[in-house]
């Protein structure tokens, strides 16, 4: 298989590998709870009372008895997870009996203490106020059962293991119930309030420091990211910090030894739906933040209004030993600030790489205005390295190829014709920076990019099609070879997969968190740049197709002459011209990319 076709067949495989639904932990398989029945949602459950009702058809049973159990709420519910175990065995976690089920699509079977269908949960997050049971007495059952259910209302508001009824069988003397759970241990937080009005940036620089995003913004502006801190007086055993951002979903920051996301001090900011969490994390690596609490925060208060959310606590310095993971704030770190979506207080993947700060800042140290980038110095390097390739040297060297053989015939640089010199110095220049463009984000991520989707595959097929252009062209016929003809259909068809190939991963790439440009601007340069090349070799295509046609159609030599002379005086004035207007047009839009770069 030609270089074309395996790089076809590869670009193919990789959309067929992406192209797969979805992964959902909303499928009730919970096995791994059946113990605790506590789901894993980082909150505590629901102390109030429940709006569910758990009940039977029947107060007493014998064994092999089927009894009906329906789950029912004065509101909607997500989730559910429902046991029967041995009332008169406090404590105990054995399950007794198996149910069958009355809806399968909305409900399922679980295996839990290694006993098939003896306990039944949901299948999806769908919403629904009922669900209606059949528990099996085994044959061996015990003389007291107690159901009992979990019901996530949504994912950080359940109740866990709510008591519900209890059967007997038949001739047993019913007794109080020897209840195995307690209510689960309430956390102690600070109640927060509400802020009296908007934050400011007065002051950034001279009683607290600030990192703002754009530089110099205002913190009532939704498109606005604004964090400060500033040190308690007058013993400065606390820092106080604010923090602001659009209030679609969360906002947060971090501490952090290095640039990397990992074993970080994160505080965050969630909007849960009208009202606002506050609460600090651990990140151990690329991972969701783990240990949510309000630990250690104090003087909670926040703001929602004007698509803004804003939050302000205080922390002390040093945090007692019982925070051995929580960060020294008499220390210097480098400041991350990120953002991201939020579904009832569960916060998802930050939609943007984080804001950091440009040099470590120590936290009670003296005010000052710091800045920040988004976008690391040695992705930024790569983008422009690749745009500057395949928007400039590569298209301007590709359409010299495609239109301009026949011009300047008389006239050599170095000993070959001028456009295949100008050609080939071009396309050797591109060579060059694909291959280093190629080497930074492997530099960068040390290794392959989990996360990039199709554009690192893309930009394989790119470095390795380029490379083939060279070897290619080296081995080439001669040109009375039959075999000639062969290789030039060879050279462009492969050289044509190429820059469209670039033109795909360049449209990818500037939508990558690690490099994101301004959107959907970014996207509409690239579109103009595509449409600007487009046009012009419409335009010689169509010219090239009339003088071939009208040449053609000449009968005698004087016709042919003349004609021939016309072509010449249009190569010699405009063709020039044409080529400068692509070349300084492609200019202008690669520059226009590269200042947005520039800015992140």
């Amino acid at each position: 298989m030609s270089p074309v076709g395996l790089c076809f067949l590869l670009f193919i495989s990789v959309l067929v590998c992406y192209w797969v639904p979805a992964g959902c932990y909303a499928n009730g398989k919970v096995s791994e709870v059946c113990g605790s029945m506590e789901p894993h949602h980082r909150v505590p459950g629901q102390t109030t009372q429940s709006p569910y009702h758990l009940g039977t058809n029947t107060t007493t049973f014998s064994p092999r008895d089927h009894i009906q159990v329906t789950l029912s709420g004065t509101s909607y519910f997500e989730g559910f997870l429902l046991q029967a175990r041995d009332a008169a065995s406090q404590g105990s976690v054995t399950t007794a009996g198996t149910f069958t089920l009355t809806n399968l699509k909305k409900t399922q079977l679980l295996t839990c203490n290694e006993q098939k269908g003896s306990a039944v949960s949901h299948t999806s997050d769908a919403r629904q106020t009922e669900v209606v049971v059949i528990w099996n007495a085994p044959a061996d059952a015990p003389t007291q059962v107690q159901f009992f259910v979990t019901v996530v209302a949504h994912y950080n508001v359940f109740w866990v293991k709510l008591p519900g009824p209890v059967i007997y069988q038949h001739g047993v003397t019913p007794q109080p119930p020897q209840s195995d759970t307690t209510p689960p241990p309430v956390q102690p937080t600070t109640t927060p309030s509400i802020l009296p009005g908007p934050f400011t940036s007065e002051g950034c620089g001279q009683s607290k420091s600030c990192l703002l995003d754009p530089p110099g913004c205002d913190p009532t502006d939704p498109h606005c990211f604004f964090l400060s801190m500033t040190t308690e007086e007058p013993d400065k055993m606390a820092v106080i910090f604010e923090l602001s951002g659009p209030a679609e979903g969360y906002v947060a920051f971090a501490l952090s030894w290095d640039t990397w996301m990992g074993n970080d001090d994160v505080y965050m900011c969630i909007n849960d739906g009208g009202g606002i969490s506050v609460s600090a994390a651990l990140v151990s690596g690329r991972t969701h933040p783990e240990d949510e609490s309000q630990s250690g925060l104090s003087s909670v208060s926040w703001r929602l209004a004007d698509g803004v959310i804003q939050c302000r606590f205080s922390r002390p310095v040093k945090l007692s030993d019982q925070e051995p993971a929580r960060f020294d704030l008499n220390q210097e770190y480098f400041l991350f600030v990120a953002s991201g979506r939020a579904q009832h207080g569960e916060v998802w993947k930050h939609s943007q790489q984080p804001l950091i700060s440009t040099h470590r800042k120590h936290i009670t140290g003296p005010p000052e205005v710091l800045r920040g980038s988004r976008g690391p110095t040695i992705m930024k390097l790569h983008g422009a390295l690749m745009l500057l390739a395949w928007m400039l040297t590569g298209s301007v060297g590709t359409f010299i190829a495609s239109f301009y053989k026949p011009d300047w015939p008389n006239h050599t640089l170095l000993g070959q014709k001028v456009w295949f010199q100008v050609h080939r110095g071009l396309m050797m220049l591109t060579v060059t920076l694909t291959l280093v463009a190629f080497f930074l984000p492997f530099f960068y991520r040390k290794g392959w990019s989990k996360h990039a989707g199709v554009h690192p595959y893309l930009g394989c097929c790119v470095l390795t099609l380029s490379l083939i252009q060279p070897i290619l062209a080296a081995i080439r016929p001669s040109p009375d070879s039959h075999r000639r003809s062969i290789f030039n259909w060879g050279h462009w068809g492969v050289g044509s997969v190429t820059e469209i190939m670039a033109v795909a991963a360049m449209f990818l790439g500037i939508r990558q968190s690690s490099l994101l440009l301004p959107q959907p601007w970014a996207t509409h340069v690239l579109i103009g740049y595509v449409a600007w090349l487009a046009s012009f070799r419409v335009f010689l295509l169509m010219y090239t197709h009339l003088y071939t046609k009208k040449l053609s159609g000449s009968d005698d030599q004087q016709a042919i002459l003349s004609d021939q002379s016309e072509h010449s005086r249009w190569g010699s004035f405009i063709k020039p011209l044409i080529l400068a207007a692509l070349a300084l047009g492609n200019s202008g839009l690669l520059m226009a990319l590269l200042s947005s770069i520039a800015e992140i």
